[in-house]
């Protein structure tokens, strides 16, 4: 029996860099500059001690002496940070809100970030998401079952915050054990305080810069962004 061997091609596909460096040589001609920065930056915080169950249970009784950690008991604390979050809106004035379907929420919640103080907390926004949570497996509310991390769509709030540096953020915690969170950071408003700060010129559209009146010190700007900008944020 005869087999014929068909011939083999690698393919590759062009990177980012390739194609966007595609896209300016076609039309450098029509643009009237351009710049390099972070787009969107997504920061996920977890507890590392509370990524087991097993430590999550030591840590219950360690420093809690709670046993066991039932569904209730998980339940209970859920409770008490949706209590809390109703008292951080009555007390810092920012509205709950609805997470809209259909429209963006980045343009949702522009209005609220309109004659705001930095560091200020604007709107908070509840949505049903999917996040990964501890559960009690057991027969009984009330009893000890044991612990398992399972993928469950909560409510989670999205805190939509003025950020003294970095202009508009947002950071989104569950309020199920062990609370993940995530910190939603963009250089682009990073950027725009920058150049406040400088007093440069700049028209924004949307998530871009369309014109500035000194291009150089607006790429010199975006490139002297470090991590410590980064972390500095996000812990505080």
């Amino acid at each position: 029996m005869w087999v014929k061997a068909s011939t083999m091609y690698a393919c590759r596909y062009p990177t980012l860099e390739e194609t966007m460096n595609a896209f300016y040589q076609h039309h450098k001609n029509s643009i009237g500059f351009h710049y390099r920065c972070f787009d969107r930056l997504l920061l996920n915080a977890a507890i590392q001690p509370f990524q087991q169950p097993e430590r999550v249970m030591g840590f219950f009784w360690g420093y809690r002496q709670l046993y066991p950690v039932s569904r209730q008991v998980l339940r209970d604390i859920a409770t008490q940070y949706h209590n809390w979050v109703q008292y951080c809106s009555h007390k810092s004035g920012a509205p709950i809100l609805d997470a809209p379907e259909e429209q963006k929420r980045e343009h949702f919640v522009t209005p609220y970030f309109r004659g705001v103080q930095s560091d200020q907390i604007v709107a908070i926004l509840k949505a049903r998401e999917p996040a990964r949570i501890l559960v009690s497996i057991g027969k009984r509310a009330s009893e000890q079952g044991h612990l398992e991390y399972k993928k469950r769509w909560v409510d989670q709030y999205n805190f939509y915050i003025q950020d003294r540096a970095w202009g508009r953020m947002f950071v989104r915690i569950c309020p199920y054990f062990p609370f993940p969170a995530r910190v939603y950071l963009n250089q682009h408003y990073w950027l725009a305080q920058r150049l406040e700060e400088h007093g440069i010129g700049f028209l924004p559209c949307a998530n871009a810069f369309l014109r500035s009146k000194d291009p150089d010190k607006l790429q010199q700007l975006a490139d002297s962004l470090q991590p410590q900008d980064i972390t500095r944020c996000a812990q505080k």
